[in-house]
Order: C-alpha cells, then structure tokens, then sequence
C-alpha cells in the first residue's frame, strides 16, 4: 500500500508507537507512518483550529475527541487501558523511601506524606491540556480519601490550593517529564504505568482504588473532580485510549486504525504494560470505515 499514515497521538503513546508500531505497521500494510506526539488536549484544539491536519488521532480519553465531532470526525473507539504511578529517580536523595513504598515494605499511603518534603521537586504535566496533568491531581485526591490523610494533603503536594493552574513549577511538557526526571533535575515525576514499563523507569505502583485503572471503579473516581482555568470542572475516569479517524479517510489512516486494532497491534499494547480492551465504538456506526468495523466484528 502506498502513502503514509499522519497520526496525532498522546505523548503517553510516543515510545510505543515510534519504536514498535512504526515498523511493524509498515512492514505489515507498505504503508507509512508519520507521528506527532503531544497532550491530547492540546492535540485537539490543534486539530479544531487546523493547525494539523492528521489522518489520525489517538487520544487517551474520548472527552478530546467529542469536541471535533461532527465536523471532524463522527465515531471514536475505545481500545486499551493504563494506569497511574509515580515514577522516581533512583539516585535521587529519596530513592530509599520510595523504593521501600515500591517494593511494599512500608505502606503505599506514606508516599503522599514522603511527597510533602520541603525540597523534594516534583514533576506533573499541565491539567489544563494534558490528561495525565488532570489523573495525577485526581490520583492524590483518592489518595487523600482513601489514606484518611488531612485535607489540605493533596494542596500541600501540589504546592498550591488552585489545582487547575497552569502556572507551577512542578509543570512540564509532556514530552520532557520523562527526561528531565531520567537526568535528575526530579525525584519523583507522574507518570502512565506504560511509559514506566516502556523507558525502564523506576515507579511505585498504586492501589486500582485511586489509580485510575479498574473500569469497574468508575463511578468511584467521578468523585475525584478538578476545575481547570477556564472554569470548566473535570471528573475523574478510568484511564482509556481512544482512536478515530481525522476528516476523509485515507487508505494509509484506514489501515493504521485496522492495524492497531488487530490481534498483532493489540498484543503490542500489551505487551507494552496496556490493558486490553475489546474494541469499543462511540458514535456513528455508518460512518465508520468498513476495514476498521470488520476488527469490530460488526
């Protein structure tokens, strides 16, 4: 097959789909792939305002698609999942007791207390433009329920009571959390558990009650709600990876789309630490091409 898939996808999606589907997706279809990584968010309005013009976008969360529908696409579907952890630095200062809350030999709630250090810094993404700028807030305020910690717990970790700025300087992009806590400038930094997996970083894993994770938990994590600086209020949800196709379908974006939801593109999800979920379709059934419904068994 001839021409090239343009895809917008998650930063949270960059090692898988730059070092695995790429070449595997090529090899399998002709095709090309060019990738462009970014906060879903970000991505979207960039998509709205035409600025990009992808074939396709994978988005973590269909609440960045729905806003592009119907003028840019009328369907989007629901295929794997993650989940939150905090990522740490091993040589950081810290290293001891976050590997200790790692390995279970103290209890998971003392991170939440270890993270209020004077001193230790800490990376997040921008809730405003970024999901997992939105899941690590909602991560600590089901912490701070679940650990029966103070109230003011989850503002003293982020360094502010107004938990929908963007201005912190715990903020970062996306694309350079993971490096800048790989150099050492971080201690601890948010994190999907499949970027920890995938770039080999050291992480504490958390309990499905606040990370995020369980889709049977979902009306548990609604509770957990941020209010972002255009005074929109976010609740919390599990942790999803949605795709859809941007404007006329072309041959190459078909069969990305196909390919990723494939038992050989799902396996990579997999194995890249992902849940696997059966491929679920939102919105216009008609509209969706036929190559893509047949991996929907419609």
């Amino acid at each position: 097959m001839s021409g090239t898939a343009n895809v917008a996808y998650a930063s949270s999606l960059t090692y898988l789909n730059e070092m695995v589907v790429k070449p595997a997706f090529t090899a399998a279809t002709g095709a090309g792939f060019s990738g462009t990584g970014n906060a879903s968010g970000t991505l979207s309005s960039d998509i709205a305002a035409g600025e990009i013009s992808p074939n396709v976008f994978e988005s973590v969360g269909g609440d960045n698609i729905t806003p592009l529908q119907p003028k840019f696409t009328k369907w989007y579907i629901q295929y794997a999942g993650t989940s939150m952890v905090v990522a740490y630095n091993p040589n950081s200062k810290y290293a001891s007791q976050f590997k200790a809350i790692a390995d279970g030999s103290k209890p998971v709630c003392d991170l939440y207390t270890l993270l209020q250090t004077p001193g230790l810094k800490l990376g997040r993404t921008d809730p405003n433009t970024d999901p997992q700028g939105r899941d690590f807030i909602y991560m600590l305020e089901l912490a701070q329920s679940y650990c029966h910690l103070p109230s003011d717990t989850v503002a003293k970790i982020l360094g502010t009571t107004d938990f929908g700025t963007s201005k912190s300087s715990q903020i970062y992009a996306e694309s350079a959390l993971d490096s800048t806590l790989q150099s050492g400038q971080l201690d601890a930094a948010s994190a999907f558990v499949t970027q920890a997996i995938e770039l080999k970083l050291n992480y504490i894993p958390l309990p499905e009650q606040v990370n995020l994770g369980s889709a049977a938990l979902a009306d548990h994590y609604k509770t957990a709600k941020v209010t972002l600086e255009n005074g929109m209020t976010k609740s919390g949800s599990p942790q999803v990876i949605d795709i859809t196709i941007i404007g006329t379908p072309t041959p190459a974006g078909e069969a990305f789309v196909a390919y990723t939801l494939s038992a050989p593109g799902l396996a990579q999800y997999k194995q890249g630490g992902f849940t696997v979920l059966t491929p679920t379709l939102f919105g216009s059934k008609s509209d969706v091409p036929a190559s893509i419904a047949s991996e929907l068994g419609t």
